[in-house]
């Protein structure tokens, strides 16, 4: 299986690449949503204790598009390894 483009056919290096462009839009878009609702699911950890994690996950789950959600999982991961 080759991952170089060149050997795809135009239609599908062309689909991969519309789909690039739409995540990375995705992503300028909503970075600074994506980062305010990390710190906001980091702040709620003191409060929460020990369900803390089980709250995020629904959190998370909840959250749409999917590449926001994961978005939003980075920032809040960032922040954990920072504390």
């Amino acid at each position: 299986m080759s991952f170089n483009l060149a050997n795809k056919p135009l239609a599908e290096r062309a689909a991969l690449e519309d789909e690039k462009s739409r995540l990375y839009d995705l992503w300028q878009s909503n970075l600074g949503k994506a980062k305010g609702e990390g710190a906001r699911l980091f702040g709620e950890r003191s409060k929460r204790k020990g369900k803390w994690a089980e709250w995020v996950r629904s959190e998370l789950d909840s959250m749409s598009p999917p590449e926001f959600a994961n978005m939003v999982r980075s920032e809040v991961n960032r922040l954990m390894a920072a504390k």
